[in-house]
Parts: C-alpha cells; sequence; structure tokens
C-alpha cells in the first residue's frame, strides 16, 4: 500500500534497496539510530524520541526505500570526495539529518516532521539534494548503473504558452520586430497598446493559445527509480544529454505514485568545493567544511554578516540581501534562516518585512494582532515567514484541517494553483474564524498577511538549509578570502560580473595579474598572494589554445620567447595578437607594439621563409625599431576590450575629472537629510514596477574606495536620468536612512566621461 490506496494501475510498487520491505525497516533503523548518536550523542531522549517517531511513520506509509536510497546515492557522492547540500522540506526529518542527507538539524530550529511527511500526504515527499556544477551528471550516472537502466530515468516536463511567450510567439508570426513585440508585454505601455491594431489581433487568439503545450523538455534534476521495468509505464525518450527520459511531467508521476528524486547543481557549491581545494593546495591547511556549528559561533564570520562584507557568498551577497542583513544587524545563524524567508516578495510585498525588522529591533514593544499570533509565531515577533507559519495560523486560529493546510501549502509553492481552490481555501478560513468567534477585522488582516504569501513563500527548512550555504561560503571568505573569490570567479553564475569580484579579491590581498603564456592557466590561478587571471576569460581566444598553452608548458617548460611560443604551439598570426594585445607575452620583456611587429614579420601574410638568407648567402641585417611607446590608457583600453574590465587601471581613473564626490559610501549616514553629490561606478541595477504601472529602479554602485552604496530612483525622475550602462556616475541625491541604513534618493544623475582611446583619437 501506499498512501493509503491498494497498489493497482494507478499505483506503482515502490523499489526496495534489498528487495524485501522487511530489511529495507530494519536497516534504515541501524542507520538513522548510528547517525543519531553521530549527531546528537548517546542520551538526547528527544533526538531518541523524534527518530522513532519518524521511522513508524515512515514504515507506515512505505517510504524506507526512499530513504535508503537517498542515502545510497549520498554515501556515493562522498565517497568520491563530493560535497552535497539537501535542503527543501526534506530538512524537517531528523531521520535525514542522521542520514546526513541534510545538514538541518530540525530540533534546533523548531521544524516539525508532519511538513514533509504526514498520514494526510497524498503524494510522494522529494528531497532536494544539490551537487556542484561539475559533478552532478557523475552522480546521475551512477544512479542509472546502480539500479539499472531499464528501472531508472530522468523526469520529463512540458512547458505551456503563457502570458508573454503567447504574446511573442505570435508577434514573430505576424513579422512584428522584437522592439514592439517587448513593447506589447511592459505594463507600464498597456493604455498605448489598447490602441494598437496588431496588439488586438494578438489578444484576439490569447486565449486560445494559452496553456496549450509548447515543448518539451527534461525537468531540472528528477529521477525516477522504479521497481518493475519503467517501460511499464511509459515509452522513453533519448534526447543529447544520453539518458533515458519519461515523456510525462511530476505531476502525473505523483499520481501513479512515483517517487522522485531531485538531483539538481548550483555554482555556490561549486564555489565552496574549489575554495576548500585551493586553500589545501595554498595554505596546506585542511578544512572540513561541514562543521558548520563552529562557523556559525564564530565572531568573526558574523561580524562579516553584519555590515555585509558577503560578496560572492551564496544567496546572502546581492545588494538587496545586504541591505536587508544590515538593517536587521544579522549576527547569527537563527536571523539569517528569517532573513532568507523575508526576502522573497510574499513577505516583501505584504509590508510585513519592515515590521518584522522593527519588531526585531524592540521584541518588547511588540503588540500581536490576536494570543493566537502571540501563541504561534512568538520566534517571529508575530509576522508570518514561513510557510509552516502560514499553516499554524490557518489551523489555529481559523480551525482549518490538515487537508486544506496542504492543499495551502501547495498552492502557495506553485503546485495545484489555482483561482478556485484558493476562494475555496478562503471560505473555508473565514467560516472557520467566524466558528471560532475572532473578530471580523482581525481575520480580514491575518487573511491578508496570509494571502499575500501565494506562490512566494519559503519554507523554513529550505530557508534553513539556503542558511548553512551561506555560513559555509561566509566562514571561506572571512578566513581565506583570496582563495575564496579565486573560486568565484572560475566557477562563474554569481550575482555580480566579474570585475567587480575582481575588485574583491585585490581588496582581500590578492595581488592581481593579467594573463600570462608562462603563469597563467585556462582558469585563475593562486600562489600565495599572487593571482593570475586564466586564459578562459580573453574574448576572443580559442578553446583550443586556452587548453593547450599551460597544458605545452607543463610538459615541455616555460616559453623562451616569442619564437619559440609560435613554435610550440603552431598558433595564428589573429591569435596571437589578442594574447599580445592583453599582454599575455611580457615575459618577453618587449613591448607591446614591438612584438606586434615581430608577429606580423613571423606570421604575417608576407613573411618569406628563414632559409631564404642562406639560400641566396645574404648577410642577414639587423634593423632598429623607432621608439614605440605603449601608453597605461592604451593598455586599460585592450583591457577593457578583450577582458571586459580593466586591470591596471580603474573606472574612476579613466575619467576625465578629478572629482570623485563630496562624500563616501561609509560616510553617508552622517548627512541624513541633506543633498549630496556622489561620484559611484555601476555596479548593477533592478528595475521594478509600482502599483501604478510605472517603472522604479535601484541601483548599486562603489565609491573610489570600494567601499557599496544604493541609490532609488523613483518614477518622475528616471525618464529624464536613465541608466547608461557601465562606468562611473556623477549623483546628485538625498540621503534616507532606515534602520540605521543609509542610502540616496536619486535626484539627477548623469555617466561621466571617460578618457578617450589614443588609438582611434
Amino acid at each position: 500500500m501506499r498512501n493509503g490506496l491498494p497498489k493497482g494501475k494507478d499505483q506503482s510498487e515502490p523499489p526496495h534497496l534489498y528487495r524485501q520491505q522487511k530489511n529495507d525497516q530494519e536497516l534504515l533503523e541501524k542507520l538513522a539510530l548510528s547517525g543519531m548518536e553521530y549527531r546528537y550523542g548517546k542520551s538526547n531522549k528527544e533526538a531518541l524520541r523524534r527518530v522513532k517517531h519518524e521511522l513508524k511513520v515512515i514504515h507506515e506509509l512505505d517510504f524506507c526505500a526512499y530513504f535508503l536510497i537517498t542515502w545510497d546515492i549520498i554515501r556515493y557522492s562522498s565517497s568520491q570526495g563530493y560535497y552535497h547540500v539537501g535542503r527543501g522540506s526534506g530538512a524537517n526529518s531528523i531521520v535525514a539529518y542522521c542520514l546526513k542527507i541534510t545538514d538541518v538539524d530540525p530540533i534546533e530550529l523548531n521544524l516539525y516532521f508532519e511538513r514533509f511527511l504526514n498520514a494526510q500526504r497524498t503524494s510522494p515527499p522529494d528531497f532536494d539534494i544539490d551537487y556542484s556544477w561539475d559533478q552532478r551528471e557523475d552522480v546521475q550516472d551512477y544512479i542509472f548503473k546502480r539500479y539499472g537502466s531499464q528501472h531508472t530515468a530522468l523526469l520529463g516536463t512540458m512547458s505551456t504558452f503563457k502570458d508573454r511567450s503567447i504574446i511573442r510567439e505570435i508577434g514573430k508570426v505576424m513579422g512584428l520586430p522584437k522592439a514592439e513585440i517587448d513593447g506589447f508585454t511592459d505594463p507600464t505601455r498597456a493604455a498605448i497598446n489598447r490602441n494598437n491594431d496588431a496588439f488586438r489581433k494578438i489578444t484576439a487568439i490569447y486565449e486560445r493559445m494559452a496553456n496549450m503545450p509548447n515543448q518539451r523538455s527534461i525537468h531540472a534534476g528528477g529521477v525516477l527509480i522504479t521497481e518493475e521495468p519503467i517501460t511499464y509505464y511509459t515509452a522513453l525518450d533519448r534526447p543529447p544529454k544520453g539518458m533515458a527520459t519519461v515523456q510525462w511531467d511530476m505531476y502525473e508521476a505523483e499520481k501513479i505514485g512515483f517517487d522522485k528524486y531531485d538531483i539538481l547543481s548550483q555554482r555556490g557549491i561549486g564555489h565552496i568545493k574549489m575554495a576548500v581545494q585551493l586553500v589545501e593546495d595554498n595554505q596546506q591547511r585542511k578544512i572540513d567544511i561541514h562543521q558548520v556549528k563552529g562557523f556559525m559561533k564564530d565572531p568573526a564570520v558574523n561580524a562579516n554578516l553584519r555590515i555585509g562584507n558577503t560578496k560572492g557568498c551564496f544567496y546572502i551577497e546581492s545588494p538587496a540581501m545586504i541591505q536587508l542583513n544590515r538593517k536587521l544587524e544579522c549576527d547569527s545563524y537563527l536571523v539569517l534562516v528569517a532573513a532568507s524567508s523575508i526576502i522573497r516578495p510574499g513577505v516583501a510585498s505584504s509590508g510585513m518585512m519592515g515590521e518584522y525588522i522593527k519588531r526585531h529591533h524592540n521584541p518588547n514593544d511588540v503588540k500581536y494582532l490576536h494570543p493566537v499570533m502571540e501563541e504561534q509565531l512568538k520566534e517571529t515577533y508575530g509576522v508570518m515567514v514561513y510557510q509552516e507559519d502560514v499553516i499554524k495560523i490557518c489551523i489555529h486560529y481559523a480551525g482549518m484541517d490538515g487537508t486544506d493546510a496542504d492543499i495551502l501549502r501547495r498552492g502557495m509553492s506553485g503546485k495545484w494553483r489555482s483561482d478556485h481552490e484558493m476562494n475555496r481555501i478562503k471560505d473555508s478560513f473565514f467560516n472557520g474564524s467566524l466558528k471560532l468567534e475572532r473578530p471580523k477585522e482581525i481575520s480580514a488582516e491575518v487573511w491578508r498577511q496570509v494571502s499575500s504569501f501565494a506562490g512566494y513563500s519559503f519554507s523554513k527548512a529550505h530557508s534553513a538549509s539556503f542558511a548553512v550555504e551561506s555560513y559555509q561560503s561566509l566562514y571561506l571568505k572571512t578566513y581565506f578570502p583570496r582563495e575564496f573569490m579565486v573560486a568565484v570567479l572560475n566557477n562563474y553564475g554569481g550575482f555580480y560580473d566579474r570585475a567587480l569580484y575582481v575588485q574583491e579579491l585585490q581588496r582581500s590581498g590578492g595581488v592581481v595579474h593579467l594573463p600570462c603564456v608562462n603563469n597563467s592557466d585556462s582558469l585563475v590561478n593562486i600562489h600565495g598572494v599572487d593571482v593570475h587571471l586564466g586564459f578562459v576569460g580573453i574574448h576572443g581566444l580559442n578553446e583550443t589554445y586556452i587548453e593547450m598553452i599551460p597544458e605545452e608548458r607543463r610538459q615541455n617548460g616555460p616559453y623562451q620567447n616569442l619564437e619559440d611560443f609560435v613554435k610550440r604551439t603552431g598558433i595564428g598570426l589573429e591569435q596571437a595578437i589578442t594574447l599580445i594585445r592583453v599582454g599575455a607575452l611580457r615575459f618577453t620583456g618587449k613591448s607591446k607594439k614591438e612584438l606586434l611587429w615581430a608577429i606580423h614579420l613571423l606570421l604575417g601574410a608576407k613573411a618569406k621563409p628563414s632559409s631564404s638568407a642562406e639560400l641566396f648567402c645574404v648577410e642577414a641585417k639587423n634593423y632598429s625599431l623607432p621608439v614605440l611607446i605603449n601608453t597605461s590608457l592604451e593598455n586599460a583600453y585592450h583591457e577593457l576590450e578583450l577582458l571586459g574590465f580593466p586591470l591596471s587601471m580603474t573606472m574612476f581613473d579613466l575619467l576625465q575629472t578629478d572629482y570623485r564626490g563630496e562624500v563616501g559610501a561609509n560616510d553617508l549616514i552622517n548627512h541624513v537629510g541633506q543633498l549630496v553629490r556622489m561620484v559611484g561606478q555601476y555596479v548593477c541595477e533592478k528595475t521594478v514596477i509600482t502599483k501604478n504601472n510605472q517603472k522604479m529602479w535601484f541601483g548599486n554602485f562603489l565609491d573610489v574606495e570600494g567601499n557599496g552604496f544604493d541609490t532609488v530612483h523613483f518614477p518622475n525622475n528616471t525618464p529624464l536620468y536613465p541608466f547608461r550602462g557601465a562606468g562611473c556616475y556623477l549623483i546628485l541625491g538625498k540621503v534616507v536612512a532606515e534602520f540605521g541604513f543609509a542610502s540616496l534618493e536619486v535626484l539627477k544623475f548623469a555617466k561621466l566621461p571617460i578618457l578617450p582611446n589614443p588609438v582611434i583619437s
């Protein structure tokens, strides 16, 4: 049986790790109790009670094999030295914690198992297991080999036509230019679009296309493992990835009763994995990155969290998250768990983010909406922060049953969401509140907070998992900042452009060098404090040479001169010019212009064989070149073109003006209410649509010292003073502060001109 239903055509038999349910049950109990001793010691009665309770539920619902197969996957990946993060609602399970599937302690965070698995649950649970982006495929390969190709397949998925995709596809068929199609999806142009003939034609067939299948694809990481051959249930595809894929999605899998294993990947784990290895190689120090509880209590780590020194760190590096943590003065794991959830749009849009920060700083002044709110949400000062909070309030305030609470949870996470369903739950909430004689006005406010979560809330276990990884990243950045930033650069996928991470590397004491054929590798490398940028970051350099140049050097020693380099690599003229212009051949002691002259003589179309002089017995002549001046400004322009940022000069050095503003970022808090002028280097921007359908922007900049500051651009000013891409800006604005965090409300805003390229001018 599974979920109380007899096995039949619509119910799959769960795979048993050792083919018999009894054996699976005994093994799971043995592993869980052994893991409990590892996690909690021998005498933790609460842990023992919870482990035994969970094991009973897992056995009754026939999910022993699901836990064991997940444990088996973790056991394999750990044996290969792979690092993983178990996240999602599975972190509510103490059995999962004891099996090392997750690193989140459910007792410490007061997480309840029923959020993950309970007798009323109508679908199989699923663990989300994240690996480094370059290790996931090997884990998937293990699963297919371990459980057999007849019993294993990737989940499919089906994208449908929705909203913007409908407009775009119809617009393409009509032959409309991209700019016009983009205008049709811009909410600020809604009134103008209504009078557009082309837009009216699109809307005429919009409803017919809505939710129709668009294209089949592969689920982000879902793997199915079945007892019977999987072809009993579906035909299989073998897409370019090469692994068998079923022809339906996760919802159909749930209806049949299949257990899904989410084997996912992310760049954040790649940062951590590589940083640990770099520290071992560069400093001969081994780090046990799983000792997270120690990281959480480290004063230096928490100090960096509080001041927002978190660039490069998983989930806590964005300007919004840095700003939130600074407002909260976040310096503990539990506060970070809450911050990871209140940053989500659901809490922010309800207005409860600001309320949470205020209550966090003044907990004794909190006035709860109702005694139930205090009883259930005292930890979060009466604010609904997590999915679990919403469920608790619906049950305890409105008397809703567990089934409706589970439907509400799935609605909030984007699964099975429909207006009809939400309306039915709303009626259930208000009817239940009425029966319990709750005040109508309070019920209305409680429901407003509940409904604002729809589609955006986080489970507490999910936030806790993210916070664990954030602490691991931040520990590495705090104590090994150079190795950590090199790892961030080499794994890409961060929030910011590479230029900012290079600046962070320099601020941490790293001496960053341009690529060099005798010192660089394909990726960025570090030796002591010296960091050489890699060939992979050079725009226009062929992949063949990215790998071959350092490999040839390792095999046969350093390159001796330009001729030796050309001979050993067989490089062509164009690629050689790219390396010369980026400074990668400076080991020769010659200037770029001398090298460019020489490479054209060696490889140019009119170059003659060196043996011609011998053929005619003509004595070779030595020509002396005129002095060829190479300026730092020329070099900076070469770097801008080939690396995307200048290394030998800063963007401030390139400005035509020496003016650097009246105040610096760290001094803003002392000028609240004043108009100030600042000069800032553009980092990033974020566009939002206001309730009045107008656009406004949030910007992030660095001052000349490399310290960050934030700007707000309201709709009345942004059309007059738009962002114009990378560079430095002169900014006039009013300094405002909220919870001790200062930012700039922009009044005027202009990009500053830089010195002209001397070659072009």
